[in-house]
């Protein structure tokens, strides 16, 4: 049995979590108490097991308590992206069904037109403006002591669909008890990464996510202490994993790329001879980078493949990355299976798309559709990457889900920037694809048919660039755009992308 409501009646001093930046913490007892107040508000708000909460929010102490709080009374609860437009925040809020939506002063800007009647209770932490009730004074005036009916909730999160509108990954309800781990986390972090009661564990991405929202509340679970970063700096990261003595953590490749770029003599200053585990995923590693990374760091990096979908998980330690270079692992969840167009397997070394046998079952909130195209007739479930399988049953990844962008580790489906972009007067035509960046992994290119060639070039591109920020987040964004007479199109009208994309693209085995 693990959860902190445990450790709070064994080690109740003991700092469950910090911020890094502002140094205020949160400990067992506090956590404990916390979040059962906010448990106790949801049950007076009528909310009961299996309902579901929104929250948006910067990495602040507020936000673990307040997941903790839906997690341990039942509820699916849904942390939403900082960097989402506001029409993208109020889809996700009317998508997921939150009966209670929680944000903070910092956010407000964002959501304070979504405040209407017959919307959800909407809450806010410290200091609340016109229209949004106290979390603080409500919360606060509830009994610290656990609600009667404590059952797990679980997160439910939000990954982009293929016309670029954010798709939920919901878990069926099951009524387990809230201190019941999720098994290939508990193994990951447990088992592989070594985390435990001792760790000091450092969060340096964004909350909402799904890695790290999950990773802080394993360390959490296990008894250990998370310091979460505000947001990521190269340095204050070594700085931080020194102060601390930090064992583990989670990054994505280009957080190491940006150490990498340090120059040497910051990063010999810091001591991380600590670290005993580095967890990533999220996006390809650069061979290089990763090589680099375990000459510093040495055989700590673990990398792992998986969705939010949860149908399936390779993972690769460094030893075993060393033998497979380029690989992200075997099987821990599922059984591999790479299928070709006719929905065979096929064989070793061939390049197909990737399947999970015998592993998990999901589905997308409300898209049956989606859901559908994710199984094959065997029932084996795909979230649409290529890639193949060496003779030791190592995975390799050749291609990403329909040219989907990763930038930085975070997903961006170019359909959507697609769609805003063909509604400018002046675009008769649009493709938009990521092309190599060395920090971001990617970055996202925007190859334009304008009507009226002549009127090609900077203004333009300026024009159209400054139009995207107008209805998109910025990192859904073109960084530029180019322009073309004619797109290429079959004759039945489909965009052939690749072609467009092969340019911007060193091909495979160059020098």
């Amino acid at each position: 049995m693990t959860h902190p409501s445990i450790y709070a009646q064994s080690h109740p001093d003991k700092i469950a979590y910090q911020m890094a930046g502002t140094g205020k913490a949160i400990t067992y007892r506090e956590l404990d108490e916390l979040s059962n107040q906010g448990a106790q508000l949801f049950r007076a708000l009528g909310l009961k097991a299996g309902d579901h909460i929104a929250f948006l929010m910067e990495n602040r102490l507020a936000f673990m308590e307040i997941a903790w709080a839906a997690q341990r009374s039942g509820l699916y609860y849904t942390a939403i992206s900082r960097y989402l437009t506001k029409d993208e925040i109020a889809y996700i809020i009317r998508d997921c069904g939150a009966k209670v939506f929680i944000t903070s002063p910092k956010c407000a800007e964002q959501v304070r037109d979504l405040v209407t009647p017959d919307g959800p209770l909407f809450f806010m932490v410290d200091e609340p403006e016109p229209g949004f009730r106290s979390w603080d004074k409500e919360a606060g005036a509830q009994p610290k002591t656990p609600i009667a009916d404590q059952v797990a909730g679980y997160d439910m999160l939000y990954s982009s669909g293929t016309t670029g509108r954010p798709k939920g990954i919901k878990k069926d309800f099951e009524g387990n008890p809230i201190d019941q781990p999720n098994q290939f986390l508990r193994v990951l972090c447990a088992d592989m990464c070594g985390m435990n009661a001792e760790s000091i564990y450092l969060s340096p991405a964004p909350l909402y996510h799904a890695a790290p929202l999950r990773f802080n509340m394993m360390a959490i679970t296990l008894g250990g202490t998370s310091i979460i970063m505000e947001h990521f700096d190269a340095e204050d990261f070594l700085r931080l994993v020194e102060k601390y003595k930090v064992t583990q953590s989670q990054l994505v490749p280009t957080m190491f790329v940006r150490m990498l770029k340090l120059p040497e003599d910051v990063r010999k200053r810091y001591d991380v001879s600590t670290l005993k585990g580095a967890i990533h995923a999220a996006a390809p590693c650069p061979v290089d980078v990763k090589a680099r990374m375990i000459d510093w760091w040495g055989p700590i990096l673990i990398e792992y493949y998986a969705g939010s979908e949860g149908n399936g998980v390779t993972v690769c330690t460094s030893k075993q990355w060393l033998e497979h270079r380029g690989s992200v692992g075997r099987a821990v969840v599922g059984k591999i299976k790479i299928l070709g167009e006719d929905d065979q397997e096929m064989p070793t070394g061939e390049i197909g798309t990737v399947y999970f046998a015998d592993a998990p079952q999901f589905s997308y909130h409300n898209d049956p559709e989606k859901t559908k195209r994710a199984y094959n007739a065997k029932g084996w479930s795909t979230l649409g990457d290529v890639g193949y399988l060496d003779a030791d049953g190592f995975l390799y990844l050749t291609d990403r889900k329909s040219y989907m962008i990763i930038s930085g580790g975070v997903n961006i489906y170019p359909q959507e920037t697609e769609d805003v972009l063909i509604t400018h007067p002046d675009v008769a035509d649009v493709a938009v694809f990521g092309v190599p960046n060395e920090e971001m992994g990617e970055e996202v290119k925007a190859v334009v048919q304008p009507h009226d060639m002549s009127r090609a070039g900077k203004q333009l591109e300026e024009q159209l660039m400054l139009f995207c920020r107008q209805h998109l987040s910025p990192i859904k964004c073109p960084r530029s755009i180019d322009f073309e007479p004619e797109l290429p199109r079959t004759p039945t009208g489909k965009l052939v992308k690749r072609h467009l994309r092969e340019r911007y693209w060193p091909k495979k085995g160059a020098a």
